[in-house]
């Protein structure tokens, strides 16, 4: 090889050197900026992540202050104007009793006075507890024979009558739950009408739907308890379209099969009508009037009999 070759290759590897460094420090340079990117997108992943899982506890506690909030700001809707269950009649009205039935109102109060001449014997008023299902036939056959004879000792103060609406049959109405929307309602009227409940009761069992149809609406019902003359009509549709003491009936209807009527002896409810007279069940037809108050004046004269000592012979001297 001549001198000349020889210094023209090593000229060639001196300027090949220089390239080569250039081009591994340009590789090393890009290979530090994309890790360098790498970094800074992982950390902003992190950062995003955690940003994300702050907003979604934020949201979770927002849901659940707000969820306990509206808990504790709503109160457990309870019924007011209710004893152990039932509703008092402390006024009665007539005017929802049928034709029939308001022609025979004066024979009908004829035979309470008779039967309520228990007053002469028996101070105390006789206490009686009718327990009803508004879809039960004889609920509605104890109404119709005995409401006028009921509203009359209730004028003369010769009984305490309360009703105690329970939902026995709500899966008899095609899935529309009428027992127990019926029974809503007349809680609704005793708690925020209770001076017109004793005219929508009668108006609900003398009205009462065949077994195993829809039943009216709870639009219906509410247009019944207004037509009764409760006060306050948005009131009245509100609490029973809305269904408020939907769940208290479950609870009492709950009560009264599972533990023992009060003042029953122990005895719970089977069925509907369950009419209790000081206690004592009324096993007769609820058909007859006649036979009702016959039940009702010998229990009301055996509670006298009961309370009033016999005298006692004094020695002659």
């Amino acid at each position: 090889m001549s001198t000349d070759d020889t210094s023209q290759t090593s000229g060639a590897s001196a300027d090949d050197a220089p390239a080569k460094r250039d081009h591994r420090e340009a590789l090393r340079e890009k290979a530090q900026l994309v890790h360098a990117q790498q970094r800074r997108a992982g950390v902003l992943r992190r950062v995003l992540i955690g940003v994300g899982i702050v907003a979604v506890l934020a949201v979770v506690g927002v849901g659940v202050t707000l969820a306990w909030t509206s808990a504790s700001d709503t109160p457990q809707l309870a019924p007011t104007n209710m004893e152990q269950d039932g509703v008092v009649i402390e006024a009665v009205t007539t005017s929802a009793l049928s034709a029939d039935e308001a022609a025979g109102e004066a024979e009908a109060e004829a035979e309470a006075e008779a039967s309520t001449s228990a007053e002469e014997v028996n101070s105390a008023p006789v206490e009686i507890r009718v327990y009803i299902d508004y879809l039960s036939a004889q609920s509605r056959e104890f109404q119709q024979a005995n409401a006028s004879q009921l509203g009359e000792w209730v004028k003369q103060g010769a009984v305490n009558l309360s009703y105690h609406p329970v939902a026995l049959l709500t899966a008899k109405s095609n899935g529309t739950k009428y027992s127990l929307r019926a029974a809503n309602a007349g809680v609704c009227v005793a708690t925020h009408s209770p001076e017109t409940f004793f005219a929508f009761n009668h108006s609900l069992l003398t009205r009462q739907p065949d077994f195993d149809t829809d039943g009216f609406d709870s639009k219906t019902l509410a247009d019944m308890a207004i037509a009764s003359g409760a006060e306050d009509p948005k009131q009245m549709r509100s609490c029973i379209e809305d269904g408020h003491y939907l769940s208290w009936v479950q609870a009492a209807t709950a009560r009264a099969l599972s533990e023992p009527l009060p003042g029953a002896d122990g005895q719970k409810l089977t069925g509907t009508p369950t009419v209790l007279v000081d206690g004592k069940p009324y096993v007769g037809s609820m058909t007859d009037a006649k036979e009702f108050a016959q039940f009702v004046l010998m229990l009301s004269s055996d509670a006298y009999y009961k309370a009033t000592p016999s005298p006692t012979p004094t020695p002659t001297p």
